[in-house]
């Protein structure tokens, strides 16, 4: 079913498209450098960053559509949980750095967020949120 996002949802899921590019060229580029500083491996930064970029792509596309099929944004939001519980999970296999806590930590907080910024968006009526 297509849905005509509000422009809260819209915002939501274009804020979403731009810190996800942004941390992910951050981690493409520079996962060579990141990974002592984290203490994470570069092969999983630059993985990681190398996939949101498609993703920044899709999601930022979804931002600017009149309408769009309600089972995509339930995709991003669900990809967005996965995201949140993967990176909080990464701590059982992985024992970064002290800023390594804070970075996977900080992401998947802002990531958990977009996730409920969208669900709200896309549950509550068009003219209840601008």
């Amino acid at each position: 079913m297509s849905i005509v996002p509000s422009l809260f949802l819209r915002r939501a899921l274009l804020a979403d498209a731009v810190a996800s590019a942004s941390t992910g060229l951050l981690m493409a580029i520079g996962a060579g450098f990141l990974d002592s500083l984290l203490g994470l491996p570069t092969l999983l930064l630059r993985e990681a960053g190398v996939l949101l970029l498609p993703y920044a792509l899709l999601v930022g596309w979804l931002g600017t559509r009149a309408s769009l099929p309600e089972a995509a944004v339930w995709a991003v939001i669900v990809g967005n949980v996965a995201w949140t519980a993967a990176s909080l999970g990464l701590f059982i296999v992985l024992a970064p750095t002290a800023l390594g806590y804070a970075f996977v930590i900080g992401q998947a907080l802002v990531v958990g967020l977009f996730a409920e910024l969208q669900y709200i968006g896309l549950k509550r009526p068009l003219d209840a949120i601008a």
